[in-house]
């Protein structure tokens, strides 16, 4: 098995073997051995970067479902190393830091367990070619965050966040599965590569749009895009290095990641175009808009999350009109864009997780993230300060941090976009520009929110739960990882660029020049006069908060997406109830009556409407004597449970109908089969009689004449239907005969009965199975005497 495939599967090989080495490590210690797995596994990618650099891939493949064109197949070029790295490396900081975040007493092998499992989806979601396999870890990483988010069940914000990010991301999953089989009806493959070689053939296919956008709602609802994105700040109940690797880094991205693996397919047209970078930049508007009025900094970093997000998606929209044209000077310079996208991807990482890792500190050490209750706190967590500063600063986009480069790219690519001649951009283009820029001055004023208020300020010991103090030295190895990335991404960006990015860019949008030098000055041009209004008016609009700050209080507050997801929630609910108490009465009559009913419906009128009624019996061979008279005591003991007096009757009568299909099994010269049923027969009757013994005196209950009539109707109309259609599925050969296979059933099977070969060996599984189910109503039907018999034995002792 090749080492990319292992790679995928040693996370969950590892989550596996949480249990047993718990019950060994212990809590102190299962955390170090869950880090071992990232370590190795960044270690693996990142011995790949030289390959890759040189625009070499790797392919490994291996056999799943190979007659439907479904096998595991795992692909490593430029992008999707980018986030195997960000995957695992995130995951060994976010796992140290775990180790000194969590308590003894949190039930930390489910916690590990759950984060391992996310971690291999998420790498079998980057690496998978397949389609299908790509859909399947894509929904596992829905449930493993599910299980994340909820890891503090006690909590009723915590499950209701986690049922929100699970009913929208799983939603989008589907619709985004519904785009992946339109994509395989277009073009016979499952392979994304493939797809994006032959799919110019499709463009005009009728398919082609709807798999477009069904694809781009799955990756909208991931990223947490408008208006999906009101899972993500519900989402923050879970442990905060839950929130610094999930939301900050791998899970969120997961929709950009698929957005930039299908642009090669979907990017040159005007819907891909415009629905990315509009969308992106709603998103990318409204999270900074509504960073600023929270007062919960997980809350304000949540919403900051969406806004960078957003940033990210938008960037990858306007990268995407590269495949528009055949120059290659105007590929390289909208494709611009797609190349500040990746920056962008790896520099939040960076800085969010930082950040998120720097509220957790405070939370832990404080007891409180209320910017409210906080303030003055940098004479007491110094070093926490300064990574909130690094953090901060490089999320407004200020010199010196990395966040900064990506940030004037970003503004760079708005421009060159403005005045672009396609897709009508170059009419309504300028307000690309606008609402980045008004974006990224909201961007400004959270990020000062952040440092400002939480460690400047006025110091009041009465607002907090616990004393400030530093914590312990190795919560502080992951936050201080993470703060000198940021700092030598500014200074050294081309080594990341010439190994990292290049090849990433030049796979999703070919033409894109690979020589992109990144640098922190380039003249004053438009992009450098809109920072230098960033920073001027985001630090006036900072100072001036408290005054403009209420224009909050305008909005209603039952205006919101949320209030929208929480009615619509509660009105299916509703719905769904008053529509179940409806017929779910607790009367086993009726839910016969339902079930035969729309049988009778539902097989009648396919029999009446598609012809398919045919009573042929030219064919038939006459029956016997015996036959008949078989028949007439099988329908007189069916009539005949009817009118029993007691359960004995029934019992027995209902033996008469087994025996009987006995001795036809006789007349029909099958002994094998007349013997199975004859034993079948007397065993289930031998224990309807044992249970029946234990059951409460039979009283016959009233039952009304016209339910009595409307049952023999059903009744009688169910059994007529299933008489129409023997008689005619015996009238009509739409198919030969598979007789003549099991005839070789010595050679194939090397057994010398037919009957025996086919429940042996044909159907071998489906006999285990039904074996397995009669097992398990052996074990039901015992516990349910051995209960009955402990109740009595026990009131016989009080008495």
């Amino acid at each position: 098995m090749h080492l990319l495939i292992v790679a995928i599967l040693i996370p969950f090989l590892a989550a596996a073997l949480i249990p047993l080495l718990y019950r060994r490590l212990g809590n102190l210690n299962l955390g170090w051995f869950v880090l071992t797995v990232p370590i190795i596994l960044f270690t693996y990618f990142a011995s790949q970067i030289p390959m890759i650099a040189g625009n070499e891939t790797i392919t490994a493949s291996l056999d799943w479902i190979p007659s439907l064109g479904i096998n595991f197949v795992a692909y490593l070029d430029g992008l999707s190393l980018i986030l195997a790295l960000l995957i695992t490396g995130m995951g060994s900081l976010v796992t140290l830091y775990s180790i000194y975040y969590l308590s003894p007493t949190d039930s930390l092998p489910h916690f590990y367990a759950y984060l391992l499992l996310f971690m291999g989806a998420m790498l079998g979601v980057v690496l998978s070619d397949n389609l299908l396999v790509l859909y399947v870890f894509w929904e596992l990483t829905s449930i493993s965050s599910f299980l994340l988010i909820a890891f503090w069940y006690h909590r009723k914000n915590s499950r209701s966040g986690a049922q929100k990010s699970l009913l929208i991301t799983v939603a989008g999953g589907f619709a985004m599965l519904a785009g992946f089989l339109m994509l395989h009806s277009m073009t016979g493959t499952f392979s994304v590569r493939e797809i994006a070689v032959y799919i110019m053939q499709y463009t005009d296919h009728a398919l082609f749009y709807p798999a477009l956008f069904l694809v781009l709602l799955g990756a909208f609802t991931k990223s947490a895009q408008f208006p999906f994105h009101i899972w993500l700040p519900d989402a923050m109940e879970a442990p905060t290095p839950v929130s610094a690797y999930l939301h900050s880094a791998t899970m969120v991205k997961a929709g950009i990641y698929l957005v930039a693996r299908f642009t090669p397919i979907f990017g040159g047209t005007a819907a891909w175009f415009w629905t990315i970078t509009i969308v992106g930049l709603i998103t990318l508007f409204w999270g900074s808009f509504n960073a600023i009025r929270q007062t919960d900094l997980k809350a304000l970093l949540a919403y900051s999350t969406i806004s960078q997000l957003g940033l990210i998606m938008s960037l990858f929209g306007m990268g995407s009109a590269a495949l528009y044209f055949d120059i290659a000077d105007a590929a390289a310079i909208y494709g611009f864009a797609t190349f500040a996208a990746l920056f962008h991807l790896i520099n939040h990482s960076t800085f969010k997780g930082l950040l998120f890792m720097v509220v957790g500190i405070v939370d832990h050490q404080v007891g409180t993230r209320d910017v409210r209750r906080l303030g003055g706190l940098a004479k007491f967590l110094p070093v926490t300060m300064v990574f909130a500063v690094v953090g901060s600063f490089s999320m407004a986009g200020l010199p010196l941090f990395n966040g900064f480069l990506s940030k004037e790219m970003f503004l760079t690519a708005t421009v060159n976009v403005m005045s672009m001649p396609a897709f009508g951009a170059d009419i309504i283009g300028w307000l690309i520009p606008v609402v980045a820029w008004t974006a990224s001055v909201l961007t400004f004023v959270y990020s000062m929110i952040i440092v400002f208020q939480t460690f400047f300020g006025k110091f009041d010991s009465k607002r907090l739960d616990r004393a400030p103090v530093e914590p312990n030295i190795g919560m502080l190895i992951s936050p201080a990882i993470l703060s000198i990335m940021i700092l030598g991404l500014f200074f050294f960006p081309n080594v990341l660029a010439d190994n990292l990015l290049a090849p990433a860019a030049a796979g999703i949008v070919p033409g894109v020049d690979a020589a992109v030098t990144i640098g922190p000055w380039h003249g004053f041009n438009p992009e450098f006069f809109m920072t230098v209004g960033i920073i001027v008016l985001g630090a006036a609009l900072y100072l001036l908060l408290p005054r403009w700050g209420k224009v909050y209080n305008l909005l209603p507050s039952n205006w919101s997406f949320n209030n929208l997801y929480t009615k619509t929630l509660s009105f299916t609910e509703g719905t769904s109830n008053r529509l179940t108490s409806t017929y779910m009465t607790g009367h086993l009559p009726h839910y016969f009556s339902y079930i035969f009913g729309f049988f009778v419906l539902l097989a009648g009128a396919t029999l009446v409407f598609t012809g398919a009624l045919n009573l042929d019996s030219s064919n038939d061979q006459p029956a016997s004597i015996y036959e008949i008279m078989l028949i007439l005591v099988m329908a007189g003991a069916a009539i005949a449970i009817l009118f029993a007096k007691s359960r004995l009757s029934a019992i027995l009568l209902n033996g008469v109908l087994g025996f009987s299909i006995a001795i036809f099994f006789v007349l029909f010269r099958a002994p094998d089969l007349a013997l199975t049923q004859l034993v079948i027969e007397t065993v289930t009757t031998v224990l309807f009689l044992v249970c029946f013994n234990y059951l409460p005196e039979w009283r016959k209950e009233y039952t009304p004449r016209r339910t009595k009539v409307l049952n023999a109707i059903i009744a009688i109309a169910g059994g007529l239907t299933v008489t129409l259609i023997a008689l005619s599925v015996n009238s009509v050969d739409l198919f030969d005969s598979v007789s003549s296979y099991f005839e070789d059933s010595y050679e194939l099977a090397g057994g010398n009965n037919i009957v025996n070969a086919i429940l042996g060996d044909f159907r071998a599984f489906d006999t285990m199975l039904e074996v397995l189910v009669l097992f398990i109503a052996g074990i039901g039907v015992f516990s349910l005497i051995r209960h009955r018999v402990g109740k009595e034995a026990d009131s016989d002792e009080n008495q």
